[in-house]
């Protein structure tokens, strides 16, 4: 299931931004330290296109691919002791109902203002990609963000070495025409690379503990809350380190940076770290 695309500023500027790079890092930064039209030249182009070509392939599925929806008939099971977990509401106890979407909402389901509909095991909406991050493109975003980050590592690293390149031949005037290319990518590169690498960090955390960034807020309120009654608050999706990874990525390592989906399940029921034993629920 895809959405429809409309206009938004936030995602050119990012279209813009990796054309910017990839011209300067295959026409000026590896040309001007290796030559295009050499053996390490040609290497290195070839490689940074290829990250470059995932990376925007997997932004492109970011942006269209539909996060999960809750099903319009959808109706929690309060008698299924194969569901050990009823997220209900923090006051009167209810079962969660969405009034804006007039249906009920499964577990880890959260309403996005943005996109007016209810995502299923709901991260974020990003503006960056004019969608919700949700259990459907989960693994999509974060293998985009994944390439990313080693796309503006590489670049930072092959423009570092060309300026070192171009100072120890002493071009000056060569250098003086593609000043301003390298400070416009120093500047764009460097926060960037930063940025990027401390979101991939964060999900990498969220992925280990097998939470989503707004499951990680509601955490840190649960666990204030249990300290305060004297007991330790443990997240009820948490399976330990390997099975929350291949949750998010599928079992299979090899297809872990593959746009597969076929292990995620249809975001209506989650593994519990409470599967087998009696039936609670958790506020929401």
């Amino acid at each position: 299931m895809t959405l429809g695309f409309s206009f938004s500023l936030p995602v050119m500027v990012v279209v813009s931004a990796i054309a910017f790079v990839y011209f300067c890092t295959v026409f000026v930064f590896i040309d001007r330290w290796f030559g295009l039209m050499t053996s390490p030249g040609i290497m290195n182009a070839v490689a940074f296109t290829g990250v470059a070509v995932m990376c925007v392939l997997y932004y492109v599925f970011a942006i269209f691919m539909d996060p999960g929806r809750v099903p319009s008939n959808f109706l929690p099971d309060i008698e299924d002791s194969k569901v050990p977990i009823h997220e209900i509401k923090r006051k009167g106890g209810d079962v969660r109902y969405c009034q804006k979407c007039s249906h009920f909402k499964p577990p880890r389901a959260h309403h996005c203002r943005v996109c007016k509909i209810c995502v299923l095991r709901m991260d974020h909406h990003c503006t960056w990609i004019n969608n919700c991050v949700g259990h459907a493109n989960y693994k999509v975003f974060f293998v985009f963000v994944v390439y990313a980050v080693i796309a503006c590592i590489y670049s930072l690293v092959l423009l570092v070495g060309s300026l070192t390149n171009d100072s120890q031949n002493d071009k000056q005037q060569s250098a003086d025409s593609f000043r301003i290319l390298y400070v416009i990518s120093g500047l764009l590169l460097v926060p960037l690379s930063m940025a990027l690498s401390g979101l991939l960090g964060w999900h990498i955390y969220l992925i280990l503990q097998n939470k989503t960034t707004i499951e990680y807020h509601e955490g840190v309120r649960a666990t204030w809350l249990q300290e305060r009654a004297g007991n330790v608050y443990k997240h009820p999706y948490d399976l330990g380190a390997y099975d929350n990874l291949t949750t998010v990525l599928g079992s299979n390592i090899i297809c872990w940076i593959c746009p597969t989906s076929r292990h995620i399940g249809n975001g209506l029921r989650f593994r519990t770290a409470y599967d087998g034993l009696p039936v609670a629920s958790t506020s929401k």
